[in-house]
């Protein structure tokens, strides 16, 4: 999640060729020619092979586009979540760092609150009334009154990096540090309750970034990749990998190295997921083949 270089370590044991594809880059933003007026279209999915793709086991799992809508192109996404009905984004990078509420259909920024130049955002969380905001390398968990996005006078504190972070059913914490350890953490003080490692066909899976839960699994951005890891909790393996390869078209982003897909929020009302990345210029909402 963080701008400064880092080695990205899968250490799934693949072949060169399926390890280029788990690390591709997001070549770009998708032609507006095939949208209607309102800004939706629709896109195929990337695996169009009869036989169902798998990894040592895993299967890889391809989509389909059902939606596109704006994405503010300043935003360096970090966490995003959506609940009663709002979008909430939290972006990063020092002296850019906000929490903000987003119109979904026009990208428009509805409210927003900036962080201290000194603290760099990362993973948001809804609890109850309020939104729970982590900070990159500062130990600091901020808090928001959600109807208002006011910071509330005072912060949790916790040990590490932050990086990911979502809600489970049971309103417990989960979040993630950039290794392959999960953290559940109880909202209220922000106690770890438990730790897990995160392993596919058995090797730990590292690089773990923004998180949601879905369904009674895990879903996480692996840092500097196309793919989303579906996490079964009980267990911490990885029961799927989602491969968002080329969702963003022929259109560049800036800094492919840098600006690469980030955010998955889920709308358990409605069943829709959206994801985006780091300065992207859309957000998409997409429907994933099944196992």
């Amino acid at each position: 999640m963080q701008p400064s270089p880092r080695s990205i370590s899968l250490a799934l044991g693949l072949p060169a060729a399926a390890a280029a594809v788990a690390l591709g880059l997001a070549p770009g933003c998708r032609s507006d020619s095939q949208e209607d007026v309102d800004g939706r279209g629709s896109g195929s999915s990337q695996d169009d092979a009869d036989e169902p793709r798998t990894e040592n086991g895993i299967p890889v799992l391809g989509y389909e586009v059902v939606a596109r809508y704006p994405h503010d192109r300043r935003a360096y996404t970090q966490g995003l979540v959506w609940v009663d009905g709002a979008l909430y984004e939290s972006t990063g990078q020092r002296g850019e760092s906000n929490v903000r509420e987003v119109d979904l259909e026009t990208g428009e920024v509805l409210k927003t609150r900036a962080l201290s130049p000194r603290l760099f955002g990362e993973g948001l969380a809804a609890t109850g009334d309020l939104l729970v905001q982590l900070t990159w390398t500062s130990g600091r968990a901020l808090v928001y009154d959600r109807e208002t996005l006011r910071k509330l006078d005072y912060t949790y504190g916790y040990d590490g990096d932050g990086w990911g972070l979502t809600t489970r059913d049971d309103g417990m914490f989960v979040m993630s540090d950039g290794s392959s350890t999960l953290r559940v953490v109880d909202p209220k003080g922000f106690d770890v309750l438990e730790t897990f490692e995160v392993t596919a066909a058995g090797r730990p899976v590292t690089d773990l970034n923004e998180l949601e839960w879905i369904d009674g699994e895990i879903w996480a951005n692996i840092w500097k990749s196309d793919r989303i890891a579906r996490i079964d909790p009980a267990n911490g393996e990885v029961k799927a990998w989602v491969d968002l390869s080329g969702i963003l078209g022929s259109e560049r982003v800036a800094d492919p190295n840098e600006e690469v897909l980030n955010g998955i929020a889920y709308d358990t009302e409605g069943d829709r997921l959206f994801v985006t990345g780091k300065r992207w210029p859309r957000l998409f909402e997409i429907r994933v083949d099944e196992p």
